[in-house]
């Protein structure tokens, strides 16, 4: 029985288009070619041009399939194995055919996942590499993919990026912490798990300070490692968990270079009178200054903002678990501990040496367990300026937190005169879409002032705002 066909008007620039368009027969996996390795690329002729999965629109099925122009104009689809003669696949050989493109003969290649990936994200030069490369040609594929989920982090201003290998699944997700929330973009939504796990390995070897030499699903594991994105340095602080399913690895993504930016308080978000007490507690002599507040309220980066803009006369060293920010003028180390041991040598030396530096302020990176309370204790008490954050539901709750059983600081000590000198507790406010958000007219539109504890919100925040309800704007869910 003859197929029927369609004619197109669709314009595609660089291409040839048919005037009329046959929809493929449905395609046997056994028709497809298969590449063992980057040795085996001379097979895909003609050779290779360049990806087309941003221009068809598939670029989040990248980990999976990717359409490529070749010499001749024509279109040829790589695939992995399970997914080459799949249903992801015909459609996607049918709106090559719609685009007005022409499907390669064979139209259908099968790839392992890091060549795959090193296609699609446009890392493959098309030059056959020597016997015996193949792992080279792969883990830069896996890093290549690596840095694109980075750079994609940093550009939308997400402040963690997340891997959670499900070991029980073919495929993984990638998600990120955008504006407090956390989120899986679609084109990261689905990654194959052996390509994950591998992109992990890979990013691995390139840690400082890390406990281990290779990555360990089955272990928890923290370092630190830093990327280049648009000419900035991200240190990326690396935390994994063994968890039930297969291993979750966080990455806190941070500007090296913002401690440097002299952003006033006020441009943070403080009151005249709070930047006042905060620029006083900060040049007054000895004490502890704590900020304290939830996972990524932001403390470390004000503090560090702050600790930058010190008079150059102070000497300022820092002991951090990693080195976070670059301050300038501070004498900075990064004292790598293990998460599984209650003791480090390490750490002990070099706060021995640190009172032998001639040191005026010191940043103790964070609070959070009985040695760095220790470390508190003896730096608060030796008449240095300190500094460091801790995590606490509340201002009030900071003493309690630092006193708990977990960190083990003294409460006589907490009490005693000049010690503790000043307490910040920081918090984000989440920010609305300048694009989505809605007005209050909108938003009653919508049923978000339905409830009756709602209106009534809505009412005392007109009577704050003086009777200016225009100037509200409402999260758009």
């Amino acid at each position: 029985m003859k197929k029927s066909a369609w004619r197109l008007d669709l314009k595609f620039p660089g291409y040839r288009i048919s005037d009329a368009i046959v929809p493929p027969d449905r395609f046997e996996r056994t028709d497809a070619v298969v590449i063992a390795s980057a040795d085996d690329m001379h097979l895909v002729r003609p050779e290779i041009r360049r990806s087309l999965s941003v221009e068809l629109g598939v670029e989040r099925l990248a980990a999976k399939l990717c359409p490529v122009a070749l010499a001749d104009d024509s279109v040829a689809i790589l695939a992995l194995a399970e997914h080459v003669g799949g249903d992801l696949a015909d459609e996607l050989a049918r709106r090559i055919c719609s685009s007005g493109l022409r499907l390669a003969t064979p139209q259908r290649y099968i790839l392992a996942a890091p060549l795959l990936l090193s296609i699609a994200r446009h890392q493959w030069a098309g030059t056959p590499v020597s016997s015996g490369s193949e792992a080279v040609v792969s883990g830069s594929a896996l890093a290549g993919a690596f840095q694109d989920m980075v750079e994609w982090g940093v550009r939308h201003g997400a402040s963690d990026l997340h891997f959670n290998v499900q070991l029980d699944q073919a495929d993984s997700e990638v998600r990120f912490t955008l504006q407090g929330r956390y989120v899986a973009p679609e084109r990261f939504r689905r990654i194959p798990t052996a390509t994950l796990n591998e992109m992990l390995a890979v990013a691995w070897m390139d840690i400082r300070g890390g406990n281990g030499a290779v990555f360990d699903p089955n272990t928890e594991q923290q370092g630190a490692l830093v990327r280049q994105v648009d000419g900035r340095s991200i240190l990326l602080r690396w935390a994994s968990m063994a968890a039930e399913r297969g291993p979750s690895v966080c990455l806190r993504l941070l500007d090296r270079t913002r401690a440097g930016e002299t952003s006033s308080l006020e441009a943070l978000g403080y009151l005249p009178h709070q930047a006042r007490m905060i620029e006083r507690g900060m040049l007054s002599e000895g004490g502890a200054v704590v900020f304290a507040g939830t996972v990524g309220s932001g403390k470390s980066t004000t503090l560090a903002s702050r600790i930058a803009m010190l008079p150059p006369e102070r000497k300022v060293v820092t002991l951090e678990d990693p080195v976070e920010y670059l301050i300038p003028g501070a004498v900075q180390n990064t004292v790598s501990r293990d998460p599984s041991k209650d003791r480090h040598d390490g750490f002990s030396a070099k706060l021995r040496a640190l009172k032998r530096s001639a040191m005026t302020d010191v940043l103790l990176g964070e609070v959070r367990d009985r040695e760095t309370g220790e470390a508190f204790m003896d730096l608060a008490s030796s008449g240095v300026n300190v500094y460091t954050t801790t995590h606490a539901p509340s201002a009030l709750l900071v003493a309690e937190r630092l006193a708990s059983s977990v960190i083990g600081v003294s409460r006589d000590f907490l009490a005693t005169p000049g010690i503790l000198k000043l307490v910040v507790y920081q918090a984000l406010m989440p920010c609305l879409c300048a694009y989505c958000s809605l007005d209050s007219g909108q938003a009653a539109a919508g049923g978000l002032f339905d409830e009756p504890f709602a209106m009534q919100a809505l009412k005392n925040l007109d009577r704050c705002l003086g009777g200016r309800p225009a100037t509200l704007r409402f999260r758009n869910g």
